[in-house]
């Protein structure tokens, strides 16, 4: 990846803190009147909203992406959180963050923070560079940080055990919101993690206090939920999906949950019925009927109504994903597809 001319600088008191913070609001303020895009307090509108989205194609991504990170990334169920743009962030400096960030956590373990992984003897962090994901030029290259640790009492020939995993990308993010940014930030909007609570939070405080960001809860709201579904339904006739769950919760007293697990191949039928003549492109009013359609069929059978619910969880053999901000991609064949969609959400959550 090409250098940045851009060093890495860290508030050295609660005056350079504030008005670094300043400027990052003042600069994202700048970067929606640059985009013309319209916004209300706090947040982006829903006009960035994708009316359509690709036809997910099949692709072997170990050819472009190293297997062994890969396998990292996949097969794992990971906490979806957004950041802001990183200020002065260098991929060049990922060796001086690692030892950073290792002596950050053992500066906050010796003040009496409790971090829930037992009797540590010292912690280990790497970053690295996930290089392939990205997409496009503007795509700043994906940051897979890892934290090791061994017991105080374990033999001493045990090796160090991964204690926490997280990983920053960006695949396929609104190409004028990343060009209008200053050229001091890195947009790495999604954070997906895995590991103790503890550990995310005083990871979160070390790139606030380092990179003048903030942190926000990841949620998957049910129209992203129903894009999912379709999505995946949609891969069917090149791997099998083997079945399509979903979860609905309802609003009785007390709330009911209602599990609907549909045959692949039904799903596949129903899903190509409402399809039109466009084979590049999906929309949502395709994606609209074909959950329209599934609860019809529902409602027939049980005389339950699911479009009085909420939609809460979606599940393929190709991945799963909560309403709560949970996402499990199973499969590297489609997962740009995926990270795309959450790079959507991440950057539409952003605030200004």
């Amino acid at each position: 990846m090409e250098e940045r001319n851009s060093i890495v600088k860290t508030p050295l008191n609660n005056v350079l803190a504030q008005r670094r913070s300043k400027s990052y609001r003042r600069s994202m303020q700048s970067c929606v009147e640059a985009t013309n895009l319209e916004y209300t307090s706090g947040h982006l509108t829903a006009l960035r909203t994708p009316r359509s989205r690709r036809t997910p194609k099949s692709r072997d991504i170990t050819k472009q992406v190293d297997p062994d990170q890969v396998a990292l990334l996949v097969t794992k169920e990971w906490q979806l959180s957004y950041v802001t743009p990183l200020y002065h962030f260098r991929h060049t400096q990922l060796k001086y963050y690692s030892k950073q960030l290792s002596a950050f956590i053992v500066s906050e373990k010796q003040q009496g923070l409790a971090i829930e992984v037992g009797q540590e003897l010292g912690f280990k962090v790497n970053f690295s560079v996930v290089l392939g994901l990205a997409e496009m030029d503007e795509d700043a290259e994906t940051v897979f940080i890892q934290i090791l640790s061994k017991q105080a009492f374990a033999a001493k020939d045990d090796a160090q055990k991964v204690v926490w995993s997280g990983w920053l990308t960006c695949v396929n993010g609104d190409l004028e919101y990343l060009r209008s940014l200053p050229s001091e930030f890195v947009s790495l909007p999604l954070l997906c993690t895995r590991g103790p609570e503890s550990l995310t939070v005083l990871i979160k405080s070390w790139f606030e206090k380092t990179f003048d960001c903030c942190f926000g809860p990841l949620g998957i709201n049910s129209t992203n939920l129903q894009w999912l579904a379709a999505l995946w339904t949609g891969c069917h006739p090149t791997i099998n999906i083997q079945y399509l769950k979903l979860v609905w919760t309802l609003p009785t007293l007390p709330p009911m949950d209602v599990k609907y697990t549909i045959h692949p191949q039904d799903a596949w039928e129903l899903w190509d019925s409402v399809r039109q003549d466009d084979i590049t492109d999906v929309s949502i009013e395709e994606v609209t009927r074909f959950i329209k359609v599934l609860q019809s069929h529902f409602f027939r059978h049980f005389r339950i109504d699911l479009s009085a619910g909420s939609l809460m969880q979606v599940s393929t053999a190709l991945g799963s994903s909560h309403h709560s901000g949970k996402i499990k991609i199973a499969s590297p064949t489609y997962i740009t597809t995926i990270l795309q969609l959450l790079t959507e959400c991440a950057l539409l959550k952003m605030p200004i």
